[in-house]
């Protein structure tokens, strides 16, 4: 049984002494190989969906707020939010750019959290670094993995011990206080203390009411990136809140015993489209059978999906949002239908009134299926059938989403997803840039300053909000 007196500094909890060792004190270089290749990627990916989503409305709002209400000046404890320049505290730095990313569903996830990682910890990371100019490639990569690695198992522990379904910013905040305990060089008991902050005010959103009404809210990675560098700084400053029961209860122990031996870093799925990753199997099963039998829209009379509970809870309509286009099955596979893709274009602006999708989206029905409920979360499942205007009946079989270890994208194909994204804001050249620099942080002598001397300046056609001057 865990101990949580207060009278020594050193807590008696082995699920809580292994968790500091390897946040605390193990060094890059034994982080195995494939662990750091693999982040390179996930932050590639992350850094593609956060400049994409930067003109969107959602971002805006978040940088003008963050800088409003979260500001600071001291160089510890402040940072420039991502393309954008303006500075605030490093909490609200994190905080609008994980706001912004959140709100373009393009981003990484782990299916067994039912949620995302990347969203809260590349911001943080961004933040944090700052005050680091000494940090090097292969430790921002270590301490990225760092924030995977326990965010994700900090995300199944609490859904194992709770009776509702939150959002990630329940659960991701305990790995950004993690990777800030690692970068700022926290005590063993400070460390201890912003977990358990970290989870007590982490936001207990239910996710589910997004779905039902989507909005900017989309999946709470925003408060959980501000909650997590609050609680660092707070404990670092001697503010105490442990213990974090998704950590050392000892319900929970079973999920912390693999740590640093089974790694969930690469088991993240990178998504093919800005959709909610519960559409993914549809619209895959749907490609599948539309190219292997060159089908268009014009070839198509009914397509009926079946897939499982949560994807079939999907916003059901032509959406009149952004946001409902995120959360949305029935369209998201008409868009893949009509334009082959699904791009930033298809969900948002003149997307939303597209006739030919409008038109395709009558013609599918959802329906639950219960072997496809029964594999979730462990797995995102659907089946197709393509009734043809000529009469033919054509069946998918079941498909698991790709971009996940079942599928996995390729690093091309990862890299090509960075560059679709990034490269309309930024340009091709900065956009470049900005991957190769990601793609050398495995050197030795990488400094995580190269990259982010790409990462402040806002895109050339970018306008900050008059009320909201720039900082420095």
């Amino acid at each position: 049984m865990p101990s949580y007196r207060r009278e020594g500094p050193v807590v008696s909890s082995d699920t809580f002494t292994r968790l500091a060792d390897f946040v605390l004190r193990r060094p890059s270089s034994v982080f195995p190989t494939a662990v750091l290749e693999q982040a390179h990627y996930l932050l590639l990916d992350t850094l593609g969906i956060a400049i994409a989503a930067g003109p969107m409305e959602a971002g805006r709002i978040a940088r003008d707020t963050a800088v409003l209400l979260y500001g600071s000046n001291d160089p510890q404890y402040s940072a420039r939010m991502l393309f954008d320049g303006r500075r605030a505290s490093i909490a609200g730095a994190a905080y609008a750019v994980a706001t912004q990313t959140d709100n373009l569903d393009g981003h990484d996830g782990y299916s067994p959290t039912k949620g995302h990682i990347g969203v809260a910890v590349v911001p943080a990371l961004a933040a944090l670094a700052e005050a680091r100019p000494d940090l090097t490639g292969p430790e921002a990569l270590a301490s990225l993995v760092v924030g995977y690695e326990v965010a994700g198992r900090a995300g199944i522990a609490l859904h194992a011990t709770v009776s509702d379904y939150h959002t990630s910013g329940a659960w991701n905040a305990l790995g950004v206080a993690a990777l800030a305990a690692r970068l700022r060089r926290l005590g063993e008991t400070q460390l201890r203390e912003a977990l358990g902050i970290a989870e007590y005010h982490g936001p207990r959103s239910q996710m589910m009411r997004e779905i039902a009404t989507p909005t900017m809210l989309h999946d709470g990675s925003g408060l959980g990136a501000l909650v997590g560098l609050s609680a660092a700084v707070l404990a670092e400053r001697g503010f105490t809140g442990a213990p974090a029961m998704t950590v050392e209860a000892p319900e929970v122990a079973t999920h912390w015993q693999d740590l640093g031996v089974f790694w969930q870093s690469l088991h993240q799925y990178v998504k093919p489209y800005p959709i909610c990753r519960w559409a993914h199997a549809a619209i895959d099963a749907v490609r599948g059978l539309c190219l292997a039998r060159n089908l268009g829209a014009s070839d198509i009379a009914h397509i009926q999906v079946n897939s499982f509970h949560y994807a079939a809870t999907l916003f059901d309509g032509m959406p009149d949002t952004t946001s409902k286009a995120q959360y949305s099955l029935r369209f998201a596979v008409a868009t893949f239908i009509i334009h082959r893709r699904i791009g930033l274009e298809h969900i948002s602006g003149a997307g939303l009134a597209d006739p030919a999708v409008a038109d395709m989206l009558t013609r599918i029905t959802v329906t639950e299926t219960e072997r496809h409920s029964a594999r979730f979360p462990a797995g995102r499942w659907a089946d197709v059938v393509i009734t043809t205007n000529d009469g033919r009946v054509l069946m998918s079989g079941d498909v698991h989403a790709r971009g996940g270890p079942e599928a996995p994208m390729t690093r091309q194909d990862v890299e090509a997803k960075y560059m679709e994204f990034a490269a309309p804001v930024l340009g091709s050249g900065r956009a470049a840039a900005i991957r190769d620099a990601v793609l050398s942080l495995g050197d030795r002598d990488s400094r995580f300053s190269d990259l982010s001397a790409l990462l402040y300046d806002p895109p050339k056609n970018f306008e900050l909000s008059p009320q909201c001057p720039s900082g420095s």
